[in-house]
C-alpha cells in the first residue's frame, strides 16, 4: 500500500448507525455501456511505479459485459442502506480514514497515520458523515459515495444484481479496447491548463490551486467523459476491482509485497483520487493500481458496478 495515496481504516469495533440514511435516500439506477469483450491486454510494457506490479503487459481475454458510466453516488447508496439495513464496514469499526485537508473540526482526528500525516483516523467517520460527526452529504448526492470498504461494494454491487470489475475488464473499458494509451482520453497529461480529471494541482498537501474547480471530490459526471461514455475513470475516487491485489514479479521487494498483500486479504483499486499529482502519486494512468485490504475506507475510495447481462432492479441480500 501506498499511505500517499489512501489508508487502511481497520479500527476498534463499535456500531453507528446510519441514522441519516433516510433523510437524503433519493437516487436513480446508474447508466450502463455495453462493452465488446475478446482478446485484450492487462499492464503496461512501459510501468512508471514497478514496485506496484503495473507490468509486465499480457494478455487477457473478457467476456462482453456491461459497466456503468459512472461511479456509485451518494444518493444511490443512501438508497441501498434504507432498502436493506446496510451497516457499511466503517459503522461496525466506528472510525475510518480521512483526509486532513478537508476535516473543519481538527479536534475529531483520534490520530495521524505514521509517515502519511495527511491521513487522520477519525471516530464516526463513515459513508454519510465522511469527516466525522457534523459533517454531511447533503450537498454531496451527485458525488461518488465514499468511506466504503470493499465488502460495503460487493453488497451493493449485488443488491443491484451486478459485480465488481475485474481488473482487465476496468482497464480494456479505460482504454476503449486494445488502444494502448496512458489515459482515458488518450496521451496528454493533465496539467493546470490542460484539465482532464480531479486530481491535486499545486504542491501537496499544503497548497492547492483547485485549477479542476474541486478540492475533494467532484460530482460524478464532472469533466468530458470517455468515447464510449464512461465519466471520471481517472482521478476523483479510487475504484474497487474485483482481483486479489498481486505483484507478477519474482523479486524479493514483489515476494515482501505479495506476503503482505495475501495476510491482509488485499484488493486491487484503479483509478487514482483527486490526492494523486505526478510529483508524488502517479497513478492516476489506466496501468496504476493500488491494493488495500478489503474492509478499508477513506475520503477517496469508491466504486463502479459490472454486469454479465443488462442490469434489472435492485434485488434484497
Amino acid at each position: 500500500m501506498s499511505g500517499c495515496c489512501s489508508a487502511v481504516s481497520r479500527n476498534k469495533e463499535t456500531d453507528r448507525p446510519s441514522e441519516t440514511a433516510k433523510a437524503i435516500s433519493r437516487g436513480r439506477a446508474g447508466d450502463v455501456v455495453a462493452v465488446k469483450g475478446g482478446e485484450t491486454f492487462l499492464g503496461t510494457h512501459e510501468p512508471v511505479l514497478v514496485v506496484d506490479g503495473e507490468g509486465p503487459e499480457r494478455k487477457v481475454t473478457v467476456s462482453d459485459y456491461f459497466l456503468e458510466a459512472e461511479t456509485v453516488t451518494v444518493a444511490r447508496f443512501a438508497e441501498f442502506v434504507v432498502a436493506t439495513g446496510y451497516v457499511s464496514d466503517a459503522e461496525k469499526f466506528g472510525c475510518a480514514a480521512v483526509f486532513s485537508g478537508l476535516m473543519e473540526d481538527k479536534k475529531l482526528v483520534a490520530e495521524n497515520v505514521a509517515y502519511t500525516p495527511w491521513w487522520a483516523r477519525v471516530d464516526g467517520a463513515v459513508w454519510n458523515m465522511p469527516e466525522g460527526p457534523g459533517s454531511s452529504v447533503e450537498n454531496r448526492l451527485d458525488h461518488p459515495v465514499t468511506q466504503v470498504s470493499w465488502n460495503d461494494a460487493v453488497a451493493f454491487a449485488t443488491w443491484v444484481g451486478g459485480r465488481l470489475p475485474t481488473e482487465a475488464e476496468w482497464e480494456h473499458a479505460a482504454r476503449g479496447g486494445n488502444r494502448r494509451q496512458r489515459y482515458p482520453w488518450g496521451e496528454a497529461e493533465p496539467t493546470d491548463d490542460e484539465i482532464f480529471c480531479n486530481i491535486w494541482q499545486g504542491r501537496f498537501p499544503h497548497q492547492n490551486t483547485l485549477a479542476d474547480g474541486f478540492f475533494g471530490t467532484a460530482p460524478v459526471r464532472s469533466f468530458e467523459p470517455t468515447e464510449d461514455g464512461f465519466y471520471n475513470l481517472s482521478g476523483n475516487v479510487w475504484e474497487w476491482a474485483s482481483d486479489p491485489f498481486r505483484v507478477r514479479s519474482l523479486s524479493r521487494q514483489a515476494k515482501i509485497r505479495n506476503e503482505q498483500s495475501k495476510k491482509n486479504a488485499e484488493k486491487v483499486l484503479k483509478g487514482g483520487s483527486f490526492l494523486c499529482h505526478k510529483s508524488y502519486c502517479y497513478r492516476y494512468r489506466i496501468a496504476a493500481r493500488m491494493g488495500l485490504s478489503p474492509d478499508s475506507a477513506s475520503s477517496n475510495t469508491g466504486f463502479r458496478v459490472a454486469y454479465d447481462t443488462w442490469p434489472g432492479e435492485p434485488r434484497d441480500i
